[in-house]
């Protein structure tokens, strides 16, 4: 899997980038959001997620990691692909995404081209749990894949405390400090539950 790429923008268009990278000029599909951070010739570096099927292999490219942590957490919503999560990303700011999904608000997520209702109230109930509070221009996602976390959770869970609440309490503690080893984690988060 590719993280990330570096290169020279040779085109842009709000709808893609191409990328001269190693000589090569890869073309990447991007969002308007990270359009606007882009400019024609110069150095950048844009954070990919990569999609491979049996008869194609396209890149999605980012100007931030939180924009494509964002994009992933909607590809996994059943019946959003990544075009469909592309023009969300176009239609929205990423922090506008949150506060819908944050305030379940259908209607805003539904004035998406393309998204109706069923596919908004499932990227409402899906998502609602993955996305953090945070104010624009911060991380905006509570990391779901973090390891030291999942360790943590599990073992205050087999401690005896409710997954529930011990959930609420790491994820405060990793929103101040996301550097936080397992064994802190878990004796922060005793101090609190």
């Amino acid at each position: 899997m590719i993280e990330y790429l570096k290169g020279v923008i040779t085109e842009l268009n709000p709808a893609y980038a191409v990328i001269e990278n190693g000589g090569r000029g890869l073309f990447i599909n991007i969002s308007l959001h990270t359009y606007s951070s882009l400019s024609e010739g110069r150095d950048v570096t844009i954070y990919i997620h990569e999609v491979i099927r049996e008869d194609a292999r396209q890149l999605y490219g980012f100007a931030g990691r939180e924009e494509r942590e964002l994009f992933r957490l909607l590809i996994s919503v059943n019946g959003v692909g990544p075009n469909s999560a592309r023009m969300m990303l176009s239609s929205l700011k990423p922090p506008e995404v949150i506060e819908a999904i944050n305030s379940s608000d259908v209607q805003v997520i539904k004035s998406v081209k393309g998204i109706g209702q069923k596919t908004a109230e499932r990227v409402i109930v899906d998502l609602r749990d993955k996305v953090g509070r945070a104010a624009a221009g911060t991380d905006f996602l509570v990391q779901q894949d973090n390891t030291a976390r999942e360790e943590a959770l599990s073992a205050l869970t087999m401690l005896g405390f409710v997954r529930g609440s011990s959930t609420k309490v790491v994820d405060k503690l990793l929103s101040g400090n996301r550097d936080m080893t397992v064994e802190e984690l878990i004796k922060q988060a005793l101090k609190n539950l």
